[in-house]
Formats: C-alpha cells, structure tokens, sequence
C-alpha cells in the first residue's frame, strides 16, 4: 500500500528554523539535519503504521544523531507530518503545538 506523504506548513516552518539553527552553530550541520529528517520521512511514508498512536491519533518518529521528533498522523493513505520538534520540550508544550496544527 502507498501511502501520499503531506508536510503541514508548520512543520515546514519547523525545518527551516531548525535548519538555520544548526547552520548558525557550524556550517553543514543544517544539511546532516535534513538527511536525517529525509530518512525519517522515508521510513514513515514506506511503513506509516510502525510507531503506536499517542496524543490525539498522533505518531512519532525520532530522529537518528539530533533530538528532534517527527510528529504525524495517518488518515486513510496520507501521511500527515504536523511538525517537527525537539524532543526535550515539555510534553505540554509539545501538545500544544499539535493542538494548534489539528484541523
């Protein structure tokens, strides 16, 4: 089954700001930050179902080498990436993030 894979804006947004940050403290980091989303993204699109449901239906992946989460949920055959986050914030905070993304 194939799953369509969407990124929210938000999340968008997420991987820029994410992406100037580690740029900022050396320059290429930002571009090993990507690859790393781009496998978790890969890895979620090809098995969307491997991670357990948690808040509100949502599923996450954590990212290999940066503490950062791919949060998504799955609605029929589309994969939707609601943000991508640090892992270390407060699990409200996180909530609320999600909460703000849910339409």
């Amino acid at each position: 089954m194939r799953y369509e894979l969407v990124i929210k804006p938000e999340a968008e947004e997420d991987l820029s700001e994410t992406f100037e940050w580690y740029e900022e403290k050396r320059k290429g980091l930002g571009y090993d930050f990507l690859l790393q989303i781009d496998a978790g993204l890969r890895l979620i699109e090809n098995n969307p179902l491997a991670f357990r449901e948690r808040y509100k239906g949502t599923r996450r992946h954590i990212i290999k080498r940066f503490p950062y989460i791919i949060v998504y949920r799955v609605e029929d055959l589309k994969v939707i990436v609601l943000g991508v986050l640090y892992g270390g914030r407060d699990p409200r905070w996180i909530k609320k993030k999600i909460n703000g993304t849910i339409s």
